[in-house]
């Protein structure tokens, strides 16, 4: 989904914000923007894509609270 040009773009600004880059972020970072531009539910992101749903949520929600995202 997101390219690799776009990505170590985008790594740069969520390191900023004081993401850490862990092993799964460009995945999760992915499906949250997969639900976002589909609308489907949280549950029907394919884990095969982006790992559990349930992890992509709860870093979605973290992220709303703390303002670094915004649907």
């Amino acid at each position: 989904m997101l390219t690799d040009e776009l990505w170590s773009k985008l790594l740069i600004i969520l390191l900023e914000l004081g993401l850490y880059d862990k092993s799964n972020l460009r995945r999760t970072i992915e499906g949250i923007l997969y639900r976002m531009r589909t609308g489907c539910p949280w549950r029907d992101l394919p884990p095969a894509s982006f790992g559990k749903f349930q992890a992509v949520y709860n870093c979605f929600n973290r992220w709303s609270k703390k303002g670094i995202i915004q649907e």
